[in-house]
């Protein structure tokens, strides 16, 4: 339970800004707690979106403006985690296009133009999507997306094989037992938000996840964490035009 507690705590600190605080005892590369880390992804982005209709509510006389402050928000708490990710396999997939070595390019600490105008693109295109769904109160199908995104990287990790330490190391921590309980317990509360319009949602999110996947694998020749921020970016926006062009 302890584990279970401090993966809990691990995955709002890893994929979040919020502020969680650890004890120099904590173990934190533990394979349980790793495990449940990933387990409680998906609640990250309930926690983030809820924070996110919240602030748009108050700032709801604003209009426009209050959704584009709710937007940004949104970002700023999520950290602009895969921003950077977009960055360097856009240079990565431009770099194989002439010759270089794309999992060196990936590696570099500095990004190239290519990379900077397609990570613009994606912040653009995400916070368009989350402005046109606050201002069409779509809350519950925007926290739904989030949970889905989550939880396509989730069935990522588990069925591909990465050029990662650190990423192979999340694939061994999520047992089978993690996976499904996690799928099972978020889609109990999807189906409870929007009801047989998640289970729409979340197949058409793993397509995407998988199609974006090995299509950039294709391109670069490796999954890592970079290409499975980038396919979480990409399905999050997809998914945003979607529910725009369907429910709004």
């Amino acid at each position: 339970m302890h584990n279970l507690y401090l993966g809990l705590k691990f995955s709002f600190s890893y994929f979040s800004i919020l502020p969680v605080k650890f004890k120099n005892s904590d173990n934190l590369s533990a394979k349980d707690i790793l495990g449940s880390m990933l387990l409680f992804f998906p609640l990250v982005g309930i926690v983030l979106g809820l924070l996110t209709v919240g602030l748009f509510y108050m700032l709801e006389t604003l209009s426009w403006y209050g959704a584009i402050i709710s937007a940004v928000t949104y970002m700023i708490l999520y950290g602009f985690l895969h921003t950077e990710a977009v960055m360097d396999v856009a240079d990565a997939i431009y770099a194989s296009h002439s010759g270089k070595d794309p999992y060196a390019v990936i590696k570099e600490p500095t990004v190239g133009a290519m990379g900077v105008l397609w990570a613009g693109v994606f912040l653009l295109l995400k916070i368009a999507g989350i402005i046109f769904l606050l201002m069409h109160h779509l809350f519950v199908e925007f926290i739904s997306v989030l949970m889905v995104s989550r939880l396509t990287l989730l069935m990522l990790f588990y069925t591909q094989s990465f050029k990662s330490s650190f990423a192979t190391q999340l694939k061994n921590s999520l047992t089978a037992k993690y996976l499904w309980s996690a799928f099972f317990l978020f889609g109990i509360i999807g189906l409870l938000l929007i009801s047989i319009k998640f289970l729409a949602l979340l197949s058409i999110g793993l397509i995407l996840a998988l199609l974006i996947t090995l299509f950039i694998k294709s391109k670069v020749g490796f999954i890592n964490g970079d290409v499975l921020g980038t396919t979480l970016e990409s399905v999050e926006i997809l998914l945003f035009i979607l529910v725009a062009l369907l429910w709004s």
